[in-house]
């Protein structure tokens, strides 16, 4: 490994990649303590405790929105306006037509991606403060507000593309991944001065270590998993030319639906939860916050979980026209028939792999709230975003795997 590391870094190109990649990432950081003025830092924190999707926001920004930073919104406005804009090209012709004229096309999709994030970003910051009743001074501070965070937004979206550019992997990926470790950092330094003061156990700080490394081998093994489904391509001869002949294979992952799962079934959970807290001191909220606390929530939150990895399998994988696709270049996988044969094998496959998966999936989701209750201490991740964290890491090693293989060197997974 320590080869490996030496000769990636004697490449100059290489190099400068991935110093410009830390670079970008260490001023996000730095941006990241830039406080916005007027906030309320008190009723900031009762909201985190009050509203646990305000937790996992501020998961994922690194502690940027309990800080009430510049950066307190993320690149979250980001992703959404991603999302919307691409179910807008499905359901808007002028826009589907427009993602179909090639790379203008996407460019001009993309132009309106930013300016609905800054948008969505401004909106999303008054709001936030608005029910937080986080706003110090009133009136025209709520402006004040947005803009700022609208303005880091902007900022986040513009280092994320730079270093897509000019870096090593996806920026927008690197932010979420900086945002996650820098909270698992925050949390080492508060549970070491927590131990020093003798109000957290040692015990329960090395369990919670050593699950979190667990999930990282565990999610790293299934990640690059796959199973490869053999094709046999018949020979064809077309003129004086030879083609097919050759044998390959479909590479189908054990997990092919990555975190979505994991997100919408959160996000589920968390609308309830924030729809009753507006009404603090009914029945309905009360049970809910005892229904959050007992096995009930966590076996709907598999239920759901499980649920969503099905639904997603069958929107992104479709064996009948994989199977139509492989009887057409003159393929067929051994002992298979072509056509329906094909097709209901595949799906066998895809099926089988898709139960791990949720299962996987399930179990992974809850890991940290086992912990949170067995040792009484907050866990520093959630299974989402380590599951993020973990994929993105691997995502960048491929890239600079992919450099390295452009220069006849051995990578860090070979």
């Amino acid at each position: 490994m320590l080869e490996k590391m030496k000769n990636a870094w004697r490449i100059a190109d290489l190099r400068k990649k991935i110093l410009y990649t830390f670079g970008m990432l260490l001023i996000y950081r730095l941006l990241s303590v830039i406080p916005v003025p007027g906030m309320n830092l008190t009723q900031v924190a009762s909201a985190l405790d009050q509203f646990s999707i305000l937790g996992f926001m501020n998961m994922m920004t690194g502690g940027s929105f309990s800080n009430m930073t510049i950066m307190a919104m993320g690149i979250t406005p980001y992703i959404n306006s991603s999302i919307i804009l691409q179910l807008l090209t499905v359901a808007i012709p002028a826009l589907e037509k427009l993602s179909k004229e090639g790379p203008e096309g996407r460019k001009k999709i993309n132009e309106y991606t930013r300016y609905l994030t800054v948008v969505l970003a401004f909106v999303q910051a008054i709001g936030l403060v608005f029910a937080m009743r986080a706003n110090s001074r009133g009136g025209i501070w709520y402006i004040v507000i947005g803009l700022s965070m609208a303005a880091g937004t902007a900022l986040a979206m513009w280092i994320g593309e730079r270093i897509t550019e000019k870096g090593i992997g996806n920026g927008i990926s690197l932010l979420i991944m900086a945002g996650i470790v820098s909270n698992m950092f925050n949390w080492a330094t508060s549970a070491i001065v927590g131990i020093g003061q003798g109000t957290v156990s040692i015990i329960a700080v090395v369990a919670i270590v050593v699950a979190m490394l667990a999930m990282i081998v565990a999610i790293t093994y299934v990640d690059m998993g796959e199973r490869r489904i053999p094709i046999n391509y018949a020979k064809r001869v077309v003129g004086r030319k030879q083609y097919g002949g050759q044998n390959t294979y479909i590479p189908m992952k054990i997990n092919s639906t990555g975190v979505m799962p994991l997100i919408f079934g959160f996000a589920i959970l968390q609308f309830p939860a924030t729809l009753f807290a507006f009404f603090p001191s009914s029945g309905i909220n009360l049970w809910w916050s005892g229904f959050q606390n007992g096995i009930g929530y966590q076996i709907v939150l598999a239920v759901l979980i499980i649920a969503f990895t099905y639904f997603y399998t069958s929107i992104t994988f479709n064996p009948v026209d994989i199977s139509k696709n492989i009887q057409q270049n003159g393929g067929s996988i051994p002992g298979i028939r072509q056509g329906r044969a094909t097709s209901d094998y595949l799906g066998r496959v895809s099926g089988r792999l898709t139960l791990f998966s949720a299962l996987f999936l399930a179990v992974l989701a809850t890991i940290p709230t086992l912990l949170t209750r067995i040792f009484g201490i907050s866990a520093p991740f959630g299974a989402s975003s380590v599951l993020i964290a973990v994929s993105v890491g691997i995502e960048t090693i491929r890239a600079i795997e992919a450099q390295m293989a452009m220069r006849h060197h051995k990578g860090f997974l070979g």
